[in-house]
């Protein structure tokens, strides 16, 4: 069941608070929302074209416009970066890198670029799409918000923004690329390759507004 945006993001923002004191273990979320989109801090108002289209949502994660809604696989990552060398830089890269090793579970190459934070699939003759993209916001070194990757949302809803603030490229999901995969098939992956990124992890039962991985140092 989709999760109410203010309400994750409320939830997230009180176990930042729990680790930073040490009375929480770092958590990951994995979620779905409502079709919305959110403006990042270095969100332009050019870049949103439809106002009307729907929902707009202001957040405190970094990047600029983007779209959630069902679909979409959105994992709300609260690590203690104090424990990892305390570098944002190689905290993204990591994100980037956990999304790579999932898609390539599914027989397809993620790519980097620069200048363009998230993970790209290159369609051959010049066209690249987005396929997953990073926002992130530290607070005294514990991470929130996180990633979001297309695995079958409506790819006719980006076309109410700018994703990402990128004009000259466009989107895609899973299964936009002929990849017949449910949700859960990509959360068995994304498990799996986040123990290989970051380190193991337990499921636990859900005490937050999703499913969690508890990483518990």
């Amino acid at each position: 069941m989709p999760v109410d945006y203010p309400s994750a993001v409320a939830a997230m923002e009180a176990r930042v608070a729990a680790i930073r004191a040490g009375t929480a273990s770092e958590a990951v979320w994995l979620l779905e929302h409502p079709p919305l989109y959110t403006a990042g801090t270095s969100a332009r108002a050019e870049d949103l074209l439809d106002s009307k289209k729907l929902p707009v949502i202001r957040t405190g994660r970094g990047g600029q416009y983007t779209y959630h809604g069902p679909g979409q696989r959105v994992c709300y990552v609260m690590l203690d970066l104090r424990r990892r060398g305390a570098d944002l830089r190689a905290f993204v890269r990591d994100l980037e890198n956990w999304l790579i090793r999932t898609l390539a579970r599914f027989n397809l190459r993620g790519e980097r670029r620069d200048g363009r934070v998230g993970v790209w699939i290159d369609r051959g003759h010049g066209r690249e799409d987005k396929i997953a993209a990073v926002g992130v916001r530290v607070r005294r070194w514990i991470s929130y918000h996180g990633i979001s990757l297309n695995v079958e949302p409506d790819l006719a809803h980006y076309d109410g923004i700018v994703s990402c603030g990128i004009r000259d490229h466009g989107v895609t999901s899973l299964v936009d690329l002929g990849i017949p995969v449910t949700m859960a098939d990509v959360d068995v992956e994304l498990r799996s390759t986040f123990e290989q990124v970051f380190a193991p992890v337990e499921l636990r039962p859900a005490d937050g507004p999703a499913d969690r991985l508890d990483h518990r140092p």
